[in-house]
């Protein structure tokens, strides 16, 4: 971690009221036992590390972090709005696409034009609810065109989706796609090699699979999406033992 990497690190830490860190044996040996995992914010001056507030504060935080972002190019580029995240900010399961397409760029939230109406029948078919689960993109703006999101952009954007999933802490994710599987597991293999694994991610297992847009052109690639879920279904049980 770089200077400025650190400077930004701590900046966010101070937002969500951290004032602080302990060096009291007692309280190392309360944070080892997992007391407090839901910080009470204390009063400014005290010596102990805070804790962050519930994860849907956090988000919040993030999102007034994000502002009407102006940080990469497509803020230039035709974007209409920011399109942060949505779902339960306690949830097991986050999915991850790449980017807002037109329908998300105008309402605001991911996945809502076709292919998120088979997203939504994908989470149903493993019996939960769309509200149950997470969903955030790589990149929070639409690119020109449905364009694929560039590497400058990526590295601008996705800093804050890896605060959402270290707020959320999700047992499972599911990269949508080859640009989201590729970009959060660093690699350039295809979506082909890399679904149908288990990677170890953040704290969390990823399942890479085929975004629904991608469904919407091969209907016959359901059956390994559905695979792909029966997996996500059988890790979240595994989680509740």
């Amino acid at each position: 971690m770089n200077r400025d990497q650190l400077i930004e690190h701590l900046r966010f830490a101070k937002e969500l009221g951290v004032t602080g860190v302990s060096r009291d044996p007692a309280w190392r040996a309360q944070r080892d036992k997992g007391v407090g995992s839901r910080l009470q914010i204390l009063p400014a001056g005290t010596q102990h590390l805070q804790t962050t507030p519930d994860p849907a504060s956090a988000l919040r935080v993030i999102r007034t972090d994000l502002g009407d972002c102006t940080r990469c190019k497509l803020h230039e580029q035709g974007r209409k709005q920011i399109v942060f995240g949505v779902g339960n900010p306690d949830a097991d399961l986050m999915f991850v696409g790449e980017a807002p397409g037109g329908d998300e760029d105008i309402q605001g939230i991911p996945f809502v034009g076709r292919a998120g109406q088979l997203l939504t029948k994908i989470i149903e078919a493993i019996n939960l609810k769309r509200e149950d689960v997470y969903i955030a993109n790589v990149i929070k703006c639409r690119p020109p065109g449905n364009r694929n999101p560039e590497q400058d952009e990526v590295a601008t954007c996705e800093p804050f989706l890896f605060q959402q999933i270290d707020i959320i802490k999700p047992k499972v994710i599911v990269a949508l796609g080859k640009f989201a599987a590729q970009t959060l597991l660093r690699t350039l293999d295809p979506i082909s090699r890399l679904r149908g694994r288990v990677y170890d991610y953040r704290g969390a297992k990823l399942i890479p699979t085929f975004h629904p847009a991608y469904l919407l052109r091969n209907p016959s690639s359901k059956r390994e999406v559905w695979e792909d879920m029966k997996l996500v279904r059988r890790l979240l049980q595994q989680s509740e033992i």
